[in-house]
């Protein structure tokens, strides 16, 4: 006698668009058109396109100014968090009807465990159709859901169809899946990494599989092993209702560039905010990353550890000006500056 293996039921839910569909469905003239969500001036970022603007290569953190190159009719919207975040709420409560494994990524995306789950469903496809439709009936909005056994293969099946996209990427085709992917598609992979791939002449799936666990973890570390399990279907992580803050940060993006003794005073106002977020969180952390952008969007970061908790404005002081020291800065100055802390690998 043969008993067939039993597999979690994992959704991934991801809403399309979240901040400019909230707009357009708040503001009916606002509907099928081309919208960011944003600050439309010279030194603004795209927060989110509607799929509208997308067609036309618009797309999230993109300067505002570059936005309204590639779209002369773009709408700019400006962002209302605190509503989104309501929303959010909202969508939230949709899933509890359903299980209480929930793990929020962001604002507009979560993983849900239904293996067991309150109403009864034998397939996570029966409560992804249910999701979809009361996201669209009651607070409507559209989201995309992936379908499979584990969170990684959820994930690739909820970008698969988008806007409105379902995709079930079940066990027994899980592999032929994968290989049409491209390796940018893996969680984890990304341009720094794919180009890195790419010189070793690989581009696809199959070509990925091909590497030895050894070779991979000589050339990515721990991160290696996430690869070799990916692109064979592996992904054991459990969806965690709880997650541990791992770092607090803040930025400040300057109305102009700024240079010399502009800097000192602007790291010193971004050391206040940090260490007034890191006391209000009660955070512990004793990395500091120094994060810089220069006026043409090329951005770097700096990073140190230490033995002290960076709590307190003179160890963070400290360390953020050893950590500006090693920046060289261009005459045209800085664009923008942030600091976080961070747990080491030892504290986590």
């Amino acid at each position: 006698m043969t008993t067939s293996k039993t597999y979690r039921k994992i959704i991934h839910v991801d809403m399309d668009a979240f901040f400019a569909s909230v707009e357009q469905r708040d503001h009916p003239a606002l509907r099928g058109k081309p919208i960011a969500v944003g600050h439309a001036g010279a030194r603004g970022v795209v927060a989110t396109a509607s799929y509208e603007a997308r067609k036309f290569g618009v797309h999230s953190a993109m300067p505002s100014s570059k936005a309204r190159e590639l779209c002369p009719q773009l709408i700019f919207v400006h962002s209302r968090m605190r509503h989104y975040q309501s929303v959010s709420r909202q969508v939230r409560e949709i899933f509890e009807r359903y299980t209480d494994i929930i793990e929020p990524v962001s604002i507009d995306e979560a993983y849900l465990d239904v293996t067991v789950n309150k109403i009864g469903a034998s397939t996570g496809l029966e409560i992804a159709k249910l999701i979809k439709q009361n996201i669209r009936e009651e607070l409507g909005l559209i989201a995309s859901a992936g379908v499979s056994y584990n969170k990684f293969l959820a994930k690739i099946a909820s970008d698969y169809r988008k806007p409105d996209g379902l995709c079930v990427i079940h066990p027994d085709q899980a592999i032929e899946f994968i290989d049409r992917l491209p390796i940018e598609s893996f969680w984890g992979i990304g341009p720094a990494t794919a180009k890195r791939l790419h010189a070793l002449g690989i581009q696809t799936a199959p070509q990925l599989r091909e590497m030895s666990l050894a070779r991979l973890t000589e050339l990515f570390g721990k991160a290696g092993l996430t690869y070799y399990n990916f692109v064979r279907g592996i992904d054991d992580r459990e969806v965690t209702t709880y997650r541990e803050r791992k770092s607090v940060g803040c930025e400040e993006t300057f109305s102009q560039d700024i240079r010399g003794k502009a800097i000192e005073q602007a790291l010193e106002s971004v050391i206040e905010e940090l260490v007034r977020r890191v006391n209000k969180q009660n955070f512990k952390g004793k990395r500091l990353t120094l994060k810089v952008r220069f006026p043409d969007f090329t951005t770097l970061t700096r990073s140190s550890s230490g033995q002290e908790y960076l709590d307190n404005i003179k160890s963070v002081t400290q360390a953020a000006a050893k950590l500006l020291d090693n920046v060289t800065v261009p005459d045209t100055g800085i664009r923008l500056l942030g600091l976080s802390v961070s747990k080491t690998e030892q504290e986590i």
